[in-house]
């Protein structure tokens, strides 16, 4: 109850700012689930750092207009991942969820995808 009475009564600077902070530790989590390798970081005054780096083939899912607020907060983690758009709508007749568009990297049947949808329903 207190975050929503804070989004309510905060400006608009405020709101923008801590949802892409929640989306940021959100993407964050998410990319903690994804496989890594360990391994060994040379700072630039000499000193080794052991510490992870992920594996290759991660990408990034973004289900259209929700899921896209999130794609800054990946690529502020990841400078350099793909990702993908999905574009789902449900069937008005059916009732079932349809999709009406799709674009993913030409290989993602080899890639870890971290789906990004930030509405729980």
């Amino acid at each position: 109850k207190e975050i929503i009475t804070f989004f309510r009564k905060s400006s608009r600077g405020d709101f923008v700012f801590s949802a892409d902070r929640l989306i940021r530790l959100v993407v964050e989590e998410g990319l903690n689930q994804l496989p890594y390798t360990e391994c060994t970081v040379t700072t630039p005054t000499g000193h080794k750092y052991e510490g992870v780096r992920f594996e290759k083939g991660n990408c990034g899912v973004s289900i259209m207009r929700s899921g896209e607020a999130m794609e800054q907060g990946l690529r502020d983690c990841c400078r350099s991942i793909r990702i993908g758009k999905i574009l789902i709508q449900s069937d008005e007749e059916t009732q079932r969820a349809k999709v009406y568009y799709a674009k993913f990297p030409p290989d993602i049947y080899r890639r870890k995808v971290l789906l990004m949808y930030p509405i729980l329903s």
